[in-house]
């Protein structure tokens, strides 16, 4: 049995998963840009990136569906190659129609990427390694964030927006060779062994599971989204970036921590993570105006943020077993509908509240995740080291 991990090929999953978040978040950085060369307001410029957000959360499920009997290297290529052919697409044209429907395309081949990326990191691996490969794999979307997109944003100021997009093709086109030569191929499930998607959802564990990570990026969401406001009273406005870069680097931090004990105690991370993260909003909610304070409080958000993914997606795919694809694929829907409510809601609280209702309006759902994660004892968040990996 192999004891150690295939980290060429898990890292070809990680740069899946950078791409997936750079392709989805760079028009947020590059927005001015953006509102210039194609002559439209900001909050139109901003719609970009709700259009791929709804080819996420439409597109996951029924192609993961589609697919889930591809074998499952050309599953995940087809998801890359869409990546390749719609943001090549957004650089090469002006049409804002075009490039609204290639951006709903990219966000589709999105939701079919992250429907595969957790099971085929587990199966790369024997079950003692799994968690940490799943950890490993799920490293892109926190590297994206903390430097992907400042990098993307300061190539926009120095290049057109779009020579950016065909930057992030060119190196789409590189890992489409890197996934060839080191991700090894798997078969996909036979058809008379798939459950319909209504059967999964009700499987004992995966809705409690749904649930958290709902309540989970719904709170990160109403902070991150406004994370601007929300550092005015310390004065802080004008390091945002260093902000991001502090979050973004502890939870660097918080995806090797999630790594190191997944495997051995899934449910008191996930217990710990939730009652940190409440902690360092506390804090905030107490003592707002204080740089240090704030400071300390994004770097403990990072922390216990950056693990989410790979134990949420391990503790999914453990409940559904052989049908951890499509369950990850509901992960997918959840987590736009999440990303979409705290953008909403972030919204209605900073025009009717204030930013002063941020840190209690996240600690209610946070208190909320809470207990659905210390309700979910016999399934779905289960205490001690994982089980075998469910099979029928």
């Amino acid at each position: 049995m192999k004891t150690t991990l295939p980290i060429s090929g898990l890292l070809a999953l990680a740069m899946t998963g950078f791409i997936a978040i750079m392709t989805e978040t760079l028009p947020a950085g590059l927005l001015p840009q953006i509102s210039r060369g194609l002559n439209i307001s900001p909050s139109l410029a901003g719609q970009l990136v709700t259009a791929y957000a709804l080819g996420s959360l439409l597109a996951a499920i029924p192609l993961t569906t589609l697919t889930r009997s591809w074998r499952r290297r050309p599953a995940l290529m087809t998801a890359i190659m869409g990546f390749l052919a719609f943001n090549t697409l957004t650089a090469l044209t002006s049409n804002l129609m075009v490039i609204m429907v290639a951006r709903f395309m990219a966000g589709a081949a999105a939701g079919l990427a992250w429907g595969l990326l957790a099971g085929y990191a587990r199966r790369m691996v024997p079950l003692p390694l799994q968690g940490r490969a799943m950890a490993v794999a799920m490293t892109g979307a926190p590297v994206a964030l903390a430097i992907g997109v400042p990098l993307g944003t300061w190539l926009g100021s120095v290049v057109s927006w779009q020579t950016v997009f065909g930057l992030i093709s060119i190196l789409t086109l590189a890992l489409a060779g890197w996934v060839m030569v080191n991700v090894p191929d798997f078969p996909g499930q036979r058809s008379q062994d798939s459950q319909p998607v209504s059967k999964v959802f009700v499987t004992p564990g995966v809705r409690p599971i749904l649930l958290v990570i709902v309540l989970w990026v719904f709170a990160h969401n109403i902070l991150y989204t406004y994370i601007a406001p929300l550092l005015a009273p310390a004065g802080l406005t004008g390091q945002i970036d260093r902000i991001l870069l502090a979050f973004g680097l502890s939870a660097l931090g918080g995806i090797w921590i999630a790594g190191a004990v997944v495997d051995r105690w899934l449910r008191y991370a996930v217990l710990l993570s939730l009652a940190g993260f409440a902690l360092a909003i506390f804090g905030w909610g107490l003592a707002g105006s204080s740089p240090v304070v704030i400071y300390s409080s994004v770097i403990l958000w990072g922390a216990t943020f950056g693990g989410a993914p790979a134990l949420l997606q391990t503790a999914s795919a453990d409940t559904a077993g052989a049908d951890a694809d499509i369950a990850q694929s509901m992960i997918v829907v959840a987590w736009n509908l999440a990303i979409a409510g705290g953008g909403i809601t972030g919204g209605l609280l900073l025009q009717h509240a204030g930013i002063s209702a941020f840190p209690w309006t996240v600690l209610a759902l946070l208190a909320f995740g809470l207990i659905t994660v210390w309700g979910a004892r016999a399934h779905g968040f289960k205490p001690g080291a994982r089980g075998v990996y469910k099979t029928r």
